[in-house]
């Protein structure tokens, strides 16, 4: 990408939504000169300490509690943060007055000069996005990870010199504004049904997704999960006319075995055999064959990728074993937060599992987990704002029990539990009715476990 200046010093400047992200993009904005404005829907007096001192800091005009349009309307240009929804009545009014309303992703279009490998999907992006990391690293290089996986795109910005690669996971609420950011690898995991709340429809999730594509021939490389209907079904928006694939078709650039994953050009075929590693799971391989793929142009050494593939262990909260009690695997997978994710974990443990669901309702179809709970699950229990819904939709499958709390349901789950059966917090749900996020959901779920009577399984 081309180095650019597209922030003219003294431009008012409008960041939306003050988490993370727009705590960095505004502190980004002000090192190039801008004068800053955030709009936040909390009041200041609920600010925390560092978002105040953020404020501070970028000399930042203030407006809490609510959006309006006397406030944006006396920007040049706003910037939403991920969480915000672009067809808010408030952002939809500024557009129709000529202001530009853009997510990060355009912010930094023009001002990313290392090589990008961008990646998306429902599922398995945090874990690809790690690999890449990983195996570039091993490989020598230095990458910047960052995106939705935690460190804000515009942290980035502010210091690119110590970084030659930049690796980006992206959400669905990233790319939903994208029309300029093209990455040079750019890799769909997969789709399934998730964030309808937000989006509305799933083929507004998708086609929110296929905008990783937006650069169409621009994209150096361009990959999708061959064997995901959901991607077949919707490659059609990603403005290209080939995509390298990956899956179990031998004939893929990447083609998945009972070992491992095929590496396959027209020069040559490279193996990558996974047994005895934490991927050599069907999800596991799934993501080797992606991120094998993405770092293609990078030309990593073979000996070095396996040996950090077999190294690699994936991060908390995901098909996490946390412990054994009493001959009872408790598991924390608090990241699966849509039924797609929810479905592949009981796959992968495959039966006599007690699970614990629910949370922040997102507006899935929880009857696409009919199946998976038929064959895996001996008993549910659900907690959160999506227990009703939860219940009706799957409630004739397996006994479902309410807790009014993970703690109260952790307890519930070690009571009638028996040797040989698995624990397992998927919620397929967001966590925000009852935590901070994921991590927080996670360790609570942890905590929980910890503090189990041990007494009680004595011999």
């Amino acid at each position: 990408m081309e180095l650019q200046t597209t922030i003219v010093p003294g431009a008012k400047i409008a960041v939306v939504g003050f988490g993370r992200s727009g705590q960095s993009v505004a502190r980004y904005l002000a090192t190039c000169g801008a004068s800053i404005m955030v709009s936040d829907r909390k009041h200041y007096h609920e600010l925390d300490t560092k978002q105040k001192q953020v404020l501070m800091d970028c000399s930042a005009e203030y407006e809490g509690g609510v959006h309006t349009d006397d406030f944006l309307i006396k920007a040049s240009r706003v910037v939403i943060s991920p969480g915000v929804a672009s067809d808010h009545p408030v952002l939809v009014r500024v557009k129709e007055q000529g202001i530009p309303v853009i997510g990060e992703l355009a912010l930094a279009a023009d001002h990313i000069s290392s090589p990008v490998i961008a990646i998306t999907g429902t599922n398995g992006k945090t874990t690809v996005t790690e690999l890449i990391g990983e195996l570039l690293t091993a490989a020598g290089y230095k990458p910047f990870i960052g995106g939705n996986i935690g460190t804000p795109i515009a942290d980035y910005l502010m210091n690119p010199n110590p970084y030659d690669i930049v690796v980006l996971e992206l959400s669905s609420f990233q790319l939903e504004l994208n029309d300029s950011f093209v990455p040079n690898v750019a890799v769909l995991l997969n789709i399934s049904p998730d964030h309808l709340d937000r989006h509305g429809t799933l083929e507004r999730y998708a086609a929110a997704k296929m905008n990783i594509f937006a650069g169409g021939g621009a994209i150096d490389l361009a990959i999708i999960n061959g064997d995901d209907q959901l991607c077949r079904d919707y490659m059609h928006l990603g403005n290209r006319s080939s995509y390298l694939h990956f899956g179990l078709n031998p004939e893929y650039g990447a083609s998945i075995t009972e070992a491992g994953v095929r590496i396959s050009d027209t020069a040559r075929h490279v193996f990558y055999d996974l047994a005895g590693s934490s991927l050599e799971t069907l999800s596991g391989r799934q993501n080797c064959a992606a991120a094998l793929l993405a770092i293609q142009p990078f030309k990593v050494n073979e000996n070095v990728a396996n040996e950090t593939l077999h190294s690699y262990q994936p991060g908390a909260h995901r098909l996490q074993v946390i412990g054994e009690l009493g001959g009872v695997t408790y598991i924390n997978d608090s990241k699966a937060t849509n039924t797609g994710a929810v479905s592949l974990a009981l796959e992968q443990l495959g039966g006599r599992v007690i699970l614990i669901a629910g949370g922040k309702d997102k507006g899935e179809d929880y009857r696409l987990l009919r199946e998976a709970i038929a064959q895996n699950v001996k008993e549910l229990i659900v907690i959160g704002e999506a227990t009703l819904r939860l219940e009706q939709a799957l409630g004739d499958l397996a006994p479902v029990e309410i807790a009014r709390s993970l703690d109260a349901a952790v307890n519930y789950a070690a009571s009638i539990a028996v040797p040989g059966d698995f624990v397992l917090l998927a919620p397929a749900c967001a966590s925000f009715d009852m935590f901070e996020d994921y991590i927080d959901r996670g360790n609570c779920f942890i905590n929980a476990f910890n503090n189990l009577d041990l007494s009680s399984f004595e011999e």
